[in-house]
């Protein structure tokens, strides 16, 4: 019901007050209270503020269910003198292919699958890029051994992302402290994503990306709409264990996707069973086949399975990517990452075209 709230807000503004639309960084609609957070104006000294309020309460207020409306205007950022200003540059996507990596929920190892479909298409010989979106709980300095690494530096080219097995990242775990909370309100967290998204000198001399993965954060709120509609996505892949209670979090992530109009490229289903290094055998411990099952039920690709193994916690906590390694688990990564590269080269080819003959 929130959602619906804040996009019959949005489309309210929208609608009545289209400079103002402009303007709007989030729309949040909780318990009849609706929340408008508003970029600055491009003209400080031009621009009646308080009339602007007054115009976005009245027209909020006349949306159902919404009872108070409350304006947050973000401070102005800094910026270079006028005399040195230029027109921006234009938007450049940074990758042919984007692909968002979500789950709905923490706590299914979304995080360590990203990074090793990352390192399995290095090993495929792709420039390739990994945004680690989940603020509040980044895992990428961890899973890529840097964990001691420098912060993020920004130079006039942008943001200069950090390197790892081949992999170009960036992280909000390169700007705060190993033990070190990130406090942030919406808009800060909302800002960083995009900043990640827009702002990072991915190629740094050694040509454009071929893949950018975003290890998406778990939820469907302000951080993920940031994330769908501020870089043309190629599509999603959803990582979900095979128990029902992951599987249901796994469908909200999918009816995000479809309700931004990303193509979902299949799903990915992890510690579908236990491999016993001794032995060898498989131990189907949280019962396998769901996410095969949920993939086939919804009409789309399933990428693969990917085994519980003790090798991966290991190379996970020391830094390393099992898909640049040998054995099952490499395997397992490197069918999942070509059948997810597969994907999304056809999931937005266009219809064909009927020609009659005369």
């Amino acid at each position: 019901m929130q959602d619906d709230s804040a996009h019959t807000a949005r489309r309210a503004l929208e609608t009545q007050l289209p400079d103002v639309h402009r303007r709007v960084s989030a729309i949040d609609v909780r318990k009849g209270v609706a929340t408008v957070v508003l970029a600055p104006p491009e003209d400080a000294g031009g621009t009646d503020e308080a009339g602007v309020r007054t115009a976005v309460e009245a027209a909020l207020l006349g949306v159902a269910g919404i009872e108070r409306v409350r304006v947050i205007v973000e401070s102005e950022r800094q910026s270079a003198p006028a005399a040195r200003r230029s027109e921006p540059a234009p938007f450049k996507p940074p990758a042919p292919v984007i692909i968002a990596v979500g789950s709905g929920k923490g706590g299914v190892g979304k995080s360590t699958i990203a990074a090793n479909l990352a390192g399995a298409c290095v090993r495929q010989g792709l420039r390739t890029g990994l945004v680690d979106a989940d603020v509040f709980g980044p895992s990428a300095p961890r899973l890529f051994g840097l964990t001691d690494a420098p912060g993020l530096r920004k130079t006039d080219a942008g943001i200069e992302p950090l390197r790892a097995h081949g992999v170009k990242l960036v992280s909000t775990g390169f700007l705060v402290g190993e033990r070190e909370p990130v406090v942030w309100r919406g808009p800060m967290v909302t800002g960083a994503i995009r900043q990640f998204l827009t702002e990072v000198n991915w190629d740094g001399g050694d040509g454009p990306l071929d893949v950018l993965i975003i290890d998406m954060p778990p939820g469907t709120g302000d951080a993920q709409l940031a994330i769908a509609q501020g870089v043309p996505i190629s599509g999603a892949v959803i990582v979900s264990t095979p128990q029902t209670v992951a599987l249901d979090d796994a469908r909200k992530a999918m009816a995000l996707f479809e309700r931004t109009e990303i193509p979902v490229l299949g799903m990915i289903e992890n510690m579908s069973f236990f491999l016993c290094p001794h032995c060898g055998e498989g131990s189907e411990i949280f019962g396998r086949g769901g996410a095969r099952a949920e993939a086939g039920q919804m009409g789309i690709p399933f990428l693969g399975e990917i085994p519980l193994h003790p090798s991966l916690r290991v190379a996970s906590d020391e830094g390393r990517l099992v898909a640049l390694e040998d054995g099952p688990l490499a395997g397992a990564f490197e069918r999942a990452a070509s059948a997810m590269l597969e994907t999304a080269r056809t999931a937005n080819r266009p219809a064909p075209e009927i020609v009659f003959e005369d």
